[in-house]
């Protein structure tokens, strides 16, 4: 079928957050579903801060450029579906009663006023009903609201760029969709969005997320501490912490050719502040999540969080898995963001293995959506 035919374009995923952009196009060959093209660019400091763009002008030359640069196949098709900012939306799971679609309509735009701190005139507000368990005395609706200013700015420079958005989509939703198998859980399962400025927690049960929240503590904050703890820069303290991680035994080279010994567990003694506040926070926002959530219509034990699953650049660190269960008392592993893509995504990924995969979860979760046509 010609594509100026299909009613459903294909279309790419594009993560942007503050300091990269993200490319992935998907393919379908025969029933299965194909890596097509990837892509990374940096995008210097200052130009998105916190997820607000503060010079368009400087993100739209970014874009072109950047759709230049994918490896693999050329991307032809304009049509993107796009990431926006987790720390500028309001994700919330309300009850509603059971109401044809319009009626839902207009009853959840009088019942987002509780939720949302905003007024409804300044945000875009989404909803998806989240499919029924074995309950039909309510549904479970799904919203979402982010600030028009902030929208309407990622749509100025998409369109600037020569590209046309299909949905905008908060991180979180494109990140569950990427993690979660068949995108359906039986009791709770927490995401953790290691990044490099920040950090991401999604709570993830039966269908829909019902939990998001996300921190500063982040992956280039852990190379600073590295950097000023053990006076090296920040190359070599980025080396150290992708070799090394939590572990090890290193000698660096100075400039002068003397040698500095860093001893095992150097690094790891560097980071256990940073480490003890972001274990805190990843508790204090699970007890939050288990004392709020409402267990009326809930399974028995179904708040209580089964796993918990890594992505994001900062994910790799070598022990941070293990570390992670051993304080949280659960198992913690690093997420398969090929799981509803590749049956085998050890197979036929040579120029993105499952390592680097980690750092597209969103981009991954994005043009997932894309091929599906969703």
């Amino acid at each position: 079928m010609l594509e100026l035919l299909s009613l459903k374009p294909e279309a790419f995923g594009l993560d942007i957050s503050d300091l990269s952009l993200k490319i992935i196009k998907l393919k379908r060959k025969g029933k299965k579903i194909e890596l097509a093209s990837f892509g990374e660019t940096e995008i210097p400091p200052g130009i998105i801060k916190k997820g607000e763009i503060r010079k368009e002008e400087e993100l739209i030359k970014i874009l072109k450029e950047a759709l230049k640069k994918v490896r693999g196949e050329k991307i032809k098709t304009r049509y993107t579906i796009v990431s926006l900012p987790e720390e500028k939306a309001f994700l919330q799971v309300i009850k509603m009663p059971p109401l044809s679609e319009e009626e839902l309509k207009s009853a959840i735009l009088y019942e987002a006023e509780n939720y949302i701190p905003l007024p409804l005139e300044k945000v875009y507000l989404d909803f998806q009903v989240v499919s029924p368990s074995k309950h039909l005395k309510h549904l479970e609706v799904l919203i979402a609201a982010l600030p028009k200013e902030i929208v309407d700015s990622y749509t100025r420079c998409l369109k600037e760029a020569g590209l046309k958005p299909l949905a905008l989509e908060v991180e979180s939703l494109a990140v569950a969709r990427a993690l979660i198998k068949n995108e359906i859980t039986q009791r709770s399962v927490l995401l953790i969005d290691f990044g490099a400025t920040r950090t991401g927690f999604i709570i993830f049960l039966g269908r829909s997320i019902r939990f998001t929240t996300s921190i500063t503590v982040s992956s280039e904050d852990f190379t600073n501490i590295i950097a000023k703890t053990l006076k090296i820069s920040q190359r070599e303290a980025e080396n150290l912490k992708r070799r090394f991680g939590l572990e090890g035994r290193i000698v660096l080279k100075i400039k002068d050719g003397v040698k500095k010994k860093i001893e095992k567990g150097k690094v790891f003694e560097a980071l256990i502040p940073a480490l003890t506040d972001l274990i805190q926070q990843i508790k204090k926002y699970i007890d939050f999540y288990q004392t709020h959530t409402s267990k009326e219509y809930l399974p028995p034990d179904s708040l209580l969080i089964e796993k918990a699953l890594l992505c994001g650049g900062g994910a790799n660190l070598k022990g941070f898995p293990e570390l992670l269960s051993l304080e949280l008392k659960i198992p913690v592993e690093l997420g398969n963001p090929w799981v509803n893509i590749l049956s085998d995504p050890k197979k036929g990924l040579a120029k993105l293995p499952l390592e680097k995969s980690l750092a597209y979860a969103t981009a991954l979760g994005l043009a997932l959506r894309g091929i599906q046509g969703k």
